[in-house]
Parts: C-alpha cells; sequence; structure tokens
C-alpha cells in the first residue's frame, strides 16, 4: 500500500460500485471489500480512519441486518474510525439508526463523486483533528508550552524561537492581538530558562492607574505619600532572580518610560520616595498590541526605550490566519470545559466545526474560550451544534475542503506565476515548473489557461 495515500475502507458488493469510487476517490489508497469478512481482515491490517460503509451486503443483501453487523463490529475494533453509511433512497430511518450506533455520516445512492469527496474529506479531517488532541493530551502539562495549541508552520517556529531563546536572557519583545497567546510565550520564556526556580511576575500596564503605576513598579518607602503606611517592594524588586513580564508595554506613561529606561541602563531601581539605589537581576519581556513605531511617530513613546526593549521583537500571528488551529483548539476547548463543568465526553458536530473554521475570530482565543464555555454549559445531549455556538460566519468565505479543487487551484496559481515569470514562454515556463513542454500544454487545456 502507498505511504503517501491515506487509506479509505470501502465497504461495498457491487464490482461496479466499487470500481466507479476506485477511480473516484485516487487521492486515497481504496480498500475495498465485500463482505464483512473481508471489510474486518482490511480494517486490522490498515487501520483506515475513514470507511465507507453498504448497509445491503451478503448474505443479507435485500436487508441492512449485514451492515449494521459492520458498522458496530469496526466501531468496536476501531472506535475512532469515521463510518460513512451509504444508503439507497427513501432509507433515512436506517441511516439514522446507523448514526445512533456511532456512524459519522450516511449518503444516499446513486453517489454523486465529487459531494461524497467533499464528506469523506471532512471525515478524514475530523479524525486527524481528534488524533492531534489526544496526542496533546498526552503529552501532558510537563512542556512549557504545552497550553500552546497549533499545528501552524509560522506558529510551530516560534514555538522553536522560544526554546532557543530562553536560556539566553535577552529582552524580548512579543507583538500580537490581544489573545493570540503572547503570556503563555512569555512564561514558556521563564520556565524553559535557568531563571525557572525564581518568579514570573506579570504586569499589565494598561490595568492600572497612571498614579499608581509608578509606586507598583518600583515600590515605595513609607510616608512616601498618603497612606503610605509601610515600605513596599515594587513588581521589579519581586522578580529579582526571575522574570517580569510587562503586558501592553504601549500603554506606559510617557513618565514612567523615562524612569524603566534608567533601570534597562543600570539594572538599579529607586523607590517612591527613596534614595537608595538597590541592584535588581530580572529579566525583561515584554508584549503589546499596539504598533510602537507609529506611537514613536505620534511622539507617545519613547524610541530610545524601544531600542533597549526589542533586542528580541517576535510576530505572533492571530488565529484567522493559522489555517486548521481554530478546530484543533476548539476541541481541546470543549473537552477541558466539559470536564470542569462535569458535562462527561462531549464533541463537536460537523457543522460546529465548519463555522468555527470560518469564524474569524477578531479576538483570537480569549473569545473563543468564551464562546465554547458558554456552548459547553448550554448545549443539550452530548454534541454542540453551530447553533449552540451563537455564531454568524457572515460573509466569511467557505474553506475548500474537496482535495481535487484544492490541487487545481494550487496547479493554476504555480503555472499563472510561471507564465509571468517566463514572459509566456511556454519553454522557460516547463523548465521552471520541472514538467515537459507537452504535459504543461495538457495541464493549461485542463485547467482553461490560455
Amino acid at each position: 500500500m502507498s505511504e503517501s495515500k491515506p487509506a479509505l475502507l470501502v465497504v461495498e458488493d457491487d464490482p461496479g460500485i466499487q470500481k466507479q469510487m476506485g477511480w473516484s476517490f485516487d487521492q486515497y489508497e481504496v480498500l475495498l471489500a465485500g463482505n464483512r469478512a473481508t471489510a474486518m481482515t482490511q480494517l486490522r491490517r490498515f487501520e483506515p480512519a475513514v470507511a465507507t460503509v453498504d448497509l445491503g451486503l451478503p448474505p443479507d443483501a435485500d436487508g441492512n441486518s449485514e451492515g449494521f453487523l459492520v458498522v458496530e463490529e469496526i466501531l468496536s475494533a476501531a472506535p475512532d474510525t469515521k463510518i460513512i453509511v451509504l444508503t439507497g433512497q427513501h432509507d433515512r430511518a436506517n441511516a439514522i439508526k446507523a448514526i445512533g450506533l456511532g456512524a459519522y455520516d450516511f449518503y444516499q445512492k446513486p453517489f454523486e463523486p465529487d459531494v461524497l469527496a467533499l464528506v469523506i474529506a471532512r471525515a478524514f479531517r475530523l479524525h486527524d483533528l481528534q488524533r492531534d488532541n489526544r496526542r496533546l493530551q498526552d503529552a501532558g502539562v510537563d512542556f512549557p508550552l504545552a497550553g500552546l495549541i497549533t499545528r501552524d508552520p509560522a506558529m510551530l517556529r516560534i514555538c522553536r524561537t522560544i526554546e532557543r531563546l530562553a536560556p539566553m536572557g535577552a529582552t524580548v519583545l512579543l507583538l500580537g492581538e490581544s489573545g493570540t497567546g503572547k503570556e503563555l510565550l512569555a512564561r514558556g520564556l521563564h520556565d524553559l530558562s535557568n531563571r525557572r526556580d525564581k518568579r514570573f511576575v506579570a504586569i499589565n500596564c494598561a490595568a492600572i492607574p497612571e498614579n499608581l503605576l509608578e509606586s507598583e513598579l518600583f515600590g515605595y518607602e513609607r510616608g512616601a505619600f498618603t497612606g503610605a503606611a509601610k515600605q513596599t517592594r515594587g513588581k521589579i524588586e519581586y522578580a529579582d532572580g526571575g522574570t517580569l513580564f510587562l503586558d501592553e508595554i504601549g500603554d506606559l506613561p510617557f513618565a514612567l518610560q523615562a524612569k524603566l529606561l534608567r533601570f534597562l541602563q543600570e539594572r538599579v531601581v529607586e523607590r517612591v520616595g527613596g534614595r537608595e539605589e538597590i541592584p535588581v537581576d530580572v529579566r525583561i519581556v515584554c508584549a503589546t498590541h499596539q504598533n510602537l513605531k507609529d506611537l514613536i511617530k505620534a511622539g507617545r513613546f519613547r524610541e530610545d526605550l524601544y531600542y533597549r526593549l526589542s533586542e528580541i521583537v517576535i510576530d505572533i500571528p492571530p488565529l484567522r490566519d493559522r489555517p486548521g488551529d481554530a478546530g484543533l483548539l476548539a476541541r481541546w476547548l470543549v473537552n477541558r470545559f466539559a470536564q470542569s463543568q462535569g458535562r462527561g465526553s462531549l464533541s463537536l458536530r460537523d457543522d460546529a466545526l465548519a463555522i468555527i473554521d470560518r469564524y474569524p475570530w477578531y479576538g483570537n482565543v480569549r473569545e473563543m474560550e468564551n464562546c465554547l464555555k458558554r456552548a459547553v454549559i448550554m448545549a443539550d445531549g452530548n454534541a454542540i451544534s453551530a447553533v449552540d455556538l451563537g455564531l454568524d460566519a457572515g460573509d466569511a468565505p467557505q474553506r475548500v475542503l474537496n482535495l481535487r479543487q484544492v490541487r487545481d487551484d494550487a496547479e493554476r496559481a504555480a503555472i499563472t506565476q510561471a507564465l509571468t515569470s517566463a514572459e509566456h514562454n511556454i519553454a522557460r515556463a516547463a523548465d521552471l515548473l520541472g514538467v515537459s513542454r507537452p504535459t504543461l500544454y495538457d495541464l493549461m487545456r485542463r485547467l482553461g489557461i490560455k
């Protein structure tokens, strides 16, 4: 069996339909089975993620009993396999019964290859999401970045960057929208460093009134102002030996920026109302959702402070720019909230996953957490539907899951770019693409490129 193609088990006794499904779904390694025994042999040997099952199988080709037995035995041997039941027209009752047994979906014959291909692709996608979710759960919480759920290449590169930077002690500036995981990455920098046994102290510069922020950061002496009844250490001093995380650094008042700059240069603090210089060994990690260069131009942020804070700058992409992460994260959150709320096992229905994948999530992970926690509490039964989410995807484009269409779109884009680069010289474009001229002509005809 080819290792490059995912396995699709087709349980069907009609040779004509077997042949049709074989060439209709050539993007998969199609495993054919005409009866229950062969189906189980193929299942045990190749462990396919998805199976289509015709309910009318011998020796009960005119009934459905054998088909139901196949569904039950597949789910008993491989509970994670997604079964798509193929039924005849006007046979909705048996299809619903199969769903009740644990089948993923049903489709009525005669089938349309393009539509059934979409259902199969969605089943493979759901299987992959569940497998990744289990892998992440099995990884446990000992890994410092375990709370960061992703399989996006850009985010994975950021994780590797965090791992490399952690032992070095450089000041790091994290840029990204609210809810993208800036504090999580800051904690990862601390937990992977040689400061892990000391404190990680976080302070939100936008959440504390300006008249209190200085004493909160630098501390104060007794009698420094009304109500200062005792000497108090500030957050910087409190983090000595560890890591200080300054969230929303773009909201730091301009007057305090000079004092923070002096600390970064001298590594000493003076408490409010004090004269003594107190040395502090602390690593600084900052974060903001604002464009600091724009703030510098507007005269609201010191340029010299920016250069002190930006020894290393990491841009974190929003959730909507991380394909596949929304569904992966949603399943992990649903499992977590279901356990905390005592809801047992809860799953996301396919319509819910579809809208989660399309929704722009302008509030990123924080918005998703609020949405799914509410859905877990309010959902009836053991599955969350799109209605339970209460989301309006609006005009957000539907992501294409049909692999043949995705492949055609990718080939069309590559050929168009090659033709442009080669100034429409077919021979040069074929060389750029690594194909022969006749092959390029065939592709252009098939894709409608003139």
